[in-house]
């Protein structure tokens, strides 16, 4: 009886195997050739790797993402045939233990300069196959961005080009941790992610063990070896994207630091969208720029690789170095902004311009003449709310902005148009009665009619204020000085607008809260927490502020 309960369950098995693959033989390729293959690793690991085959004869060249997210959708099939349409192997790759592929799962940790070298043996095991060029480039966004700065350190010789979409370099500063602040229930959710779970869960208990940047840490850095990159990349970043420090910093240091391949033939993009792998659209959240914000981003990749892989003479090369978008007022007529412009190099010379907190709230280009504070308490069981897990921007901030524990200060209605582009930074003075809190800083563009759209945000743990390195806790009511790079940004804001900078300590469940007693970093929210009651020190001798990247002439304008 046992034995033929299993017959049957294997039956239901086949059909639905079977289901599932006519399914699959439904998506139209337009003549293209799906097929899963297992490509063997150095240490007879074998990763999941889906192949995208252009009908006729080959050789071709080899595009390749490394991914841990699942691919095998109709969505990523057409999109990786359409590629493929245009005389390319396109390949999607798995992560070490994630999906279909063996092994255990690792994060990122088996891409990179390790013992393990997952992305360089795919791309030699790629570039020595008999339908191979021997010519391989990558492309990606996000997870497949990080995993190309990986690759490239490593630097294998088939490996040609890159094409990077939101990226990332240090897993510490950009991934599992911002600011210092842990990300403990976004990362469980790669629980499903793991071929198996427990290998996740176990990954992060290693991550919790190390809670300052040591040498852990730094076998995920890829900062440390731009020296050792050395092949063209065009990078692609977002203004509403808290990964934009990423994509900007991997063009910075391929650019100036990279090998002499790379810092010949870097180029830089970066659009009002949010993070994501697609950039043909205008609309970002509630904000609807005009048409010439989209960028053809899947047509340009295709020029890109076209020249590096085929040899192909299309001018790709000579455009613009740098091309941002500067964002402006949406719906208003003649509003500043709102246009590409190009750049020799990144960042562009700005005026860097203190705008001062003040005791009544306001945003001003002088300091307080007298000393003032402002407080508020960060209680971690009932912290202030950020919704989702994705950065919000490009909506409206007035729901957080209102809540009791946040404090917004805002300029004075603006009589001309003012444009920030590059780096903003924060120097806050602040105390506490706890040992550690958090501090964050938003970024808002306020318009006449009191809507005041998020463009960036940034947060800061007090015990990481002297670096990441050590934890240094507060005494009671000392003030401190806690500075940050709160992130880049290029915007116009329009005449009849304000500026508005919002400070809080809590923000869930977008930031996970802290517990602000100082104890050791958990995975597992802590029974133990206290209500921290912290302060904004303001005046000449505490003069809590930002510092703006103030451009003072109209740089060169671009089309794309």
């Amino acid at each position: 009886m046992k034995s033929k309960k299993h017959l049957i369950a294997c039956f239901c098995y086949l059909i639905f195997l079977g289901l599932s693959l006519d399914a699959a033989d439904r998506v139209d390729l337009g003549g293209v050739t799906e097929k899963h293959v297992m490509i063997p690793m150095r240490d007879a690991v074998r990763l999941s790797a889906f192949l995208y085959i252009p009908p006729g004869d080959g050789p071709w060249p080899v595009l390749l993402e490394q991914r841990y997210a699942n691919g095998n959708d109709s969505d990523t099939q057409k999109s990786f045939a359409a590629l493929a349409q245009s005389g390319y192997v396109t390949v999607l790759a798995n992560f070490r233990g994630s999906q279909q592929s063996q092994g255990v799962w690792r994060g990122y940790r088996a891409l990179g300069w390790g013992e393990l070298k997952d992305g360089y043996d795919l791309v030699e095991w790629l570039g020595t196959q008999s339908w191979s060029t021997g010519k391989v480039g990558t492309f990606g966004s996000s997870q497949a961005g990080f995993a190309q700065n990986f690759l490239a350190v490593t630097e294998p010789p088939h490996l040609v080009c890159q094409y990077m979409i939101d990226t990332g370099l240090s897993l510490y500063h950009e991934g599992y941790r911002i600011g210092g602040t842990t990300r403990s229930e976004r990362f469980k959710t790669l629980d499903k992610v793991a071929r198996e779970p427990v290998h996740n869960q176990e990954l992060m208990a290693e991550w919790f063990q190390h809670c300052t940047y040591d040498s852990y840490w730094a076998d995920e850095d890829c900062t440390r070896f731009f020296d050792k990159m050395n092949v063209p990349c065009f990078t692609v970043g977002s203004w509403y994207d808290f990964m934009c420090v990423g994509s900007v910093d991997s063009y910075i240091g391929r650019h100036t630091l990279g090998g002499p391949r790379s810092r010949t033939s870097q180029q830089l993009l970066i659009g009002p969208w949010l993070h994501g792998r697609f950039k043909e659209t205008n609309k970002a959240n509630e904000m609807i720029y005009p048409d010439n914000a989209q960028f053809a981003m899947e047509s340009h990749m295709v020029r890109w690789f076209d020249h590096y892989l085929k040899g192909i003479d299309n001018k790709v090369t000579e455009e613009p170095t740098v091309r941002y978008y500067v964002m402006g007022a949406v719906n208003e007529a003649s509003a500043p902004g709102n246009e590409w412009r190009t750049a020799l190099d990144w960042p562009i010379p700005a005026h860097a311009t203190s705008y001062f907190f003040h005791p009544n709230q306001t945003l001003q280009k002088e300091a307080p003449f007298s000393p003032g504070l402002l407080t508020w308490s960060a209680d971690p069981l009932n912290p202030a709310s950020i919704e989702g897990t994705g950065f919000p921007g490009a909506k409206d901030a007035r729901d957080f902005e209102k809540q009791e524990n946040v404090r917004t200060f805002t300029t004075e209605i603006l009589n001309e148009p003012i444009e920030w582009t590059g780096k903003l930074q924060a120097e806050l003075f602040v105390s506490s009665n706890a040992k550690d809190t958090d501090f964050i800083v938003r970024v808002s563009d306020v318009y006449p009619d009191g809507r005041s759209i998020l463009i960036m945000d940034s947060i800061r743990r007090a015990r990481y204020r002297e670096g990441f390195e050590r934890e240094v806790f507060m005494k009671p009511h000392e003030v401190y000085k806690v500075a940050f790079d709160v992130g880049w940004l290029s915007q116009n804001f329009n005449k009849g607008h304000r500026i508005r900078i919002t400070i809080a300590s809590t923000g869930a469940p977008f930031y996970d809260p802290n517990p602000n007693t100082g104890e050791p970093l958990t995975i597992e929210f802590p029974a133990n927490t206290f209500v921290a009651k912290n302060m904004l020190h303001m005046g000449k001798q505490y003069a809590s502020k930002i510092i703006a990247p103030m451009i003072l002439c109209e740089p060169a304008k671009a089309g794309l």
